[in-house]
Formats: structure tokens, C-alpha cells, sequence
């Protein structure tokens, strides 16, 4: 079975979406904190979903759902470890600030797990 697109591609276009919508929601449409945060991790879980099904023709198979979600959450949680240490750079949050911080982080793995695997009767 060959793949249309590389898991990686669906990861990349993913993160260029996460910086994208958050830039649209937060300075175009003036949504703040953690519903944008909530907004965009749901907008762009369900577009990747549509996006692999519209592409490929079929659903990702389990294999193919986890590997996405690991490269998802990888690569997400690189760019936020450099927020975070730029964060620190600059002056240093407290707990609560770094708690919400990972909070928002998290968001974008939940609703990508969410999106692949509810409704999905394959195991």
C-alpha cells in the first residue's frame, strides 16, 4: 500500500496551521487565551482528519493514527519548549503561568486524538 503523502507532510502543514489560525484568532479576530487555544487545536485536528481522508481515500489506519499524533505532538512540543525557554529568557513565569502554558501545549495532542480515533471502529 503506498501513501499519496508522507505522515510528515499532514505533521508539517498541521504546525503551519496551529502558528496560522492562532495568528488569525488572536490578532484578526481578538479571541484570547485559552479559547483560542481551544478553537484552534479542535479547527485543526478535524482539518487534518478531513485532509488525510480527502487525500489518501480512506481513514488512517491505527499504525498510522498513533504516528501522526506522536510527530503532532513532537513537533509541537519543540516549538514550545523554545517559547518556554524564551519565556524564561525574558522574565520568569511563576507556576500558575507555567501550568497554563503546558495546559495550552496539551490541547493540540488531546484534540488530535480525539479527531483520529472517535468514531473509529478498527482497533
Amino acid at each position: 500500500m503506498t501513501r499519496r503523502l508522507h505522515l510528515h507532510y499532514y505533521v508539517l502543514a498541521a504546525v503551519a496551521a496551529a502558528f496560522l489560525v492562532n495568528l488569525l484568532l488572536r490578532t484578526g479576530l481578538k479571541i484570547g487565551g485559552l479559547p483560542a487555544t481551544l478553537i484552534a487545536a479542535a479547527l485543526i485536528a478535524l482539518a487534518l482528519r478531513v485532509a488525510f481522508r480527502w487525500i489518501e481515500g480512506r481513514s488512517p489506519l491505527p499504525a498510522e493514527r498513533w504516528a501522526l499524533i506522536a510527530l503532532y505532538t513532537a513537533a509541537l512540543g519543540l516549538l514550545y519548549l523554545l517559547i518556554w525557554g524564551l519565556m524564561l529568557l525574558k522574565d520568569e513565569p511563576g507556576t500558575a503561568g507555567q501550568l497554563l502554558f503546558v495546559l495550552h501545549y496539551l490541547c493540540y495532542p488531546v484534540a488530535l486524538v480525539l479527531a483520529l480515533h472517535l468514531g473509529q471502529r478498527d482497533a
